[in-house]
């Protein structure tokens, strides 16, 4: 039997947290303090302990502390922390602390048994490696210290995929799909991560070790798109000056990411739909065709089958794109990973900037907690990172934090409303910039893939 020891001072919840995990089939023991529960971890029940489940605000110490002294007395069982969700921040601490998760109160009793498994799993997934490393290591010590030194030069990772239960299950999904052949259509507002999760489908599938090649629809200028997606020959048009392999081929063997998909064309849809059909392509200008062998994962920000009936979007593609379906949560969705993304792209921006902000003070925090952020994790990078620019402390404060928030609201004045206004708008930007359409989308505050999907939609 799996034991656990619960660290929390209201002793009513607490009860009725050790009443239902033994129901739940496992051996349960609570202390109310940090003194309490170290006195329980140095007896008998410190070397039958699986999992401590500990508040992080407590009377004679916080939660952190217990933590600390674990890790001292080589008590290597998972601890996950409680926390309210306005101080989430501080579980973001005890994860860097060395924390295996995290849960905000009122605790969803089905999340927390799920990651209280995931927890205790994953924690003996890490003993049974370090036993196989430590039978396999038998280098210098000299060696090992310059290995310590190369991993604490490692910058933070790019991407994490979250906590939350949209996360959890988000990823779920990702994969169950992967493995398999499916073509698969990743749904989500812009901002949202669609990109990364087409990287995980192809990275969790058996052409890993093959490419994976995106490609932007939404930047694509319809006389130009049959040879970015199929290549052309030398001469084949004006400006082709030599042969050019496109995306088919380039992804040949592995996986083509088609990025707003929704945008293209009808005759580029048609085209599109018989190379699927063929596994052919056939160059712009070329006389033989190559066969392509390639996984199919598209994403766009537009409702397709609303497309398919008002006659944009033709039918018979998208049920070829559309073998298997992922919703993507908006940030808004995924709860307390707010804080879990917005900690990563203070690093980011540590690395980038060369600054050194340690996180957000509590009233930023809670300020950052209160945005919807409708401009989901690309957002919260900008802002972010323009904060961390402007910080001169260790913390964010709100200060900062609204400087940083009102040039997002500021850009957001420039943004486009009703189709007359924004033909207008578009076509004075254009005007201004001589045509240049990057440095249009830069005058209007949007991004260059909205300024042609918008060059597109209003026909300019």
């Amino acid at each position: 039997m799996q034991h656990i020891l619960i660290v929390e001072d209201d002793i009513a919840f607490g009860t009725m947290l050790q009443t239902w995990l033994r129901r739940k089939g496992f051996e349960v023991e609570k202390a109310t303090s940090v003194g309490a529960a170290v006195k329980l971890l140095t007896g008998t029940f410190g070397k039958e302990v699986d999992l401590v489940l500990s508040d992080l605000r407590l009377p004679d110490h916080d939660g952190l502390r217990l933590l600390a002294w674990m890790h001292e007395h080589d008590i290597n069982a998972p601890f996950i922390v409680m926390t309210n969700y306005a101080e989430v921040q501080n579980a973001v601490l005890a994860m860097k602390s060395g924390a295996a998760d995290y849960i905000a109160k009122p605790v969803q009793p089905d999340i927390l048994l799920q990651k209280i498994k995931d927890a205790m799993e994953q924690n003996a997934q890490q003993a049974s490696s370090t036993i196989q490393n430590s039978t396999t290591q038998n280098a210098p010590t000299a060696h090992n210290s310059k290995l310590k030194t190369q991993n604490s030069k490692l910058k933070s990772p790019r991407h994490i995929e979250g906590k939350s239960e949209a996360s959890r299950q988000l990823y779920s999904y990702v994969e169950l799909v992967a493995p398999t052949p499916m073509s698969v259509l990743i749904l989500g507002a812009s901002g949202t991560g669609k990109e990364y999760v087409a990287h995980r489908i192809h990275d969790l599938s058996a052409r890993a070790d093959k490419p994976f090649f995106a490609l932007d629809c939404g930047a694509i200028p319809r006389d130009v798109a049959a040879s970015e997606f199929f290549g052309h020959k030398k001469g084949a048009f004006t400006g082709a000056d030599t042969d050019k392999r496109g995306a088919f081929e380039m992804a040949n063997g592995g996986t083509l990411f088609l990025d707003e998909v929704g945008n293209l064309s009808y005759e580029v849809q048609v085209q599109l739909l018989r190379a699927l059909q063929e596994r052919r392509i056939r160059p712009v200008g070329g006389t033989q065709e190559i066969p392509i062998n390639i996984r199919l994962v598209c994403a766009t920000n537009e409702n397709l089958e609303e497309a398919v009936g008002e006659g944009r979007f033709r039918e018979d593609l998208y049920h070829r794109i559309n073998e298997f379906t992922i919703y993507m949560p908006k940030l808004s969705e995924r709860g307390s990973d707010l804080f879990l993304f917005a900690d990563l792209f203070i690093r980011h921006a540590n690395e980038e900037l060369n600054r050194t902000v340690e996180g957000f003070d509590s009233e930023a925090a809670e300020l950052l907690a209160s945005h919807s952020w409708p401009g989901n994790l690309r957002e919260l990078n900008n802002v972010v990172k323009r904060a961390v620019l402007l910080t001169r402390g260790s913390k964010i404060t709100t200060a900062e934090l609204t400087q940083a928030m009102g040039q997002i609201r500021t850009d957001n004045v420039l943004q486009l409303h009703d189709e007359d206004t924004e033909r207008q708008r578009i076509i004075t930007a254009l005007q201004q910039t001589n045509g240049n359409k990057a440095k249009a989308a830069r005058l209007l505050g949007i991004d260059r893939k909205t300024i042609y999907n918008k060059i597109e939609k209003l026909g300019i």
